[in-house]
């Protein structure tokens, strides 16, 4: 059984752990806000993707991929709040300080990221497709790749998580802050060009 789980195994671990919006606010993050504040955030991106999959299994992203008009509107208003967060994040200084903010991105945060994420329902869509000969009908297979997603998710953004909260160890003055918090900033912008590709 572990024989033929390996490749979806592997799928997740690539696709979760692998540069994005995702893994750049789940670093943000942990440098600005630590790992027990951030870790609402981390969860609701988890069951962002866990429930990507399980409805991309049962169907759903299959539908939102066969509209282009739909494609087009989650595009649309995906680029929006994605460069919205990015200006929150580039604009923040040193923790504890007027420039920082100081409540951090909650779970609903992490839903929408995903949801609102054609590259993701690409990836779910193309996992569901791919590995479908691993269950016996779409609700075990919801819930299988539902199950894995999470559990990889939730791992791949604590890494990156744990190594904002390092890198913020190192940070030793306001401009320092400013320059990472800019750069996360606009790596979270980079990560709107595939969405576009």
């Amino acid at each position: 059984m572990l024989d033929a789980l390996l490749p979806l195994l592997l799928f997740a671990l690539v696709s979760t752990i692998s540069p994005g919006g995702a893994t750049t606010l789940a670093t943000a993050s942990g440098a600005n806000f630590g790992w027990w504040r951030s870790f609402p955030l981390l969860s609701g991106i988890s069951f962002g993707l866990a429930s990507m999959a399980a409805a991309a299994a049962a169907g759903l992203g299959g539908l939102i991929l066969a509209l282009p008009s739909l494609q087009l509107a989650m595009k649309l208003v995906g680029t929006a709040y994605l460069l919205w967060l990015a200006l929150q994040i580039a604009r923040r200084g040193a923790p504890g300080t007027a420039a920082a903010t100081e409540k951090p991105s909650r779970f609903l945060t992490g839903v929408w990221l995903l949801w609102q994420n054609l590259k993701a329902w690409a990836m779910t869509l193309s996992a569901a497709a791919s590995f479908a000969a691993l269950t016996r009908g779409p609700e075990t297979l919801a819930l299988l790749l539902g199950l894995v997603f999470a559990v990889f998710s939730l791992i791949s953004l604590a890494i990156w998580c744990v190594a904002g909260v390092v890198l913020a160890r190192a940070l030793k003055t306001e401009a320092q802050w400013r320059i990472l918090n800019m750069s996360l900033g606009a790596l979270l912008v980079a990560s709107i060009v595939p969405i576009w590709l």
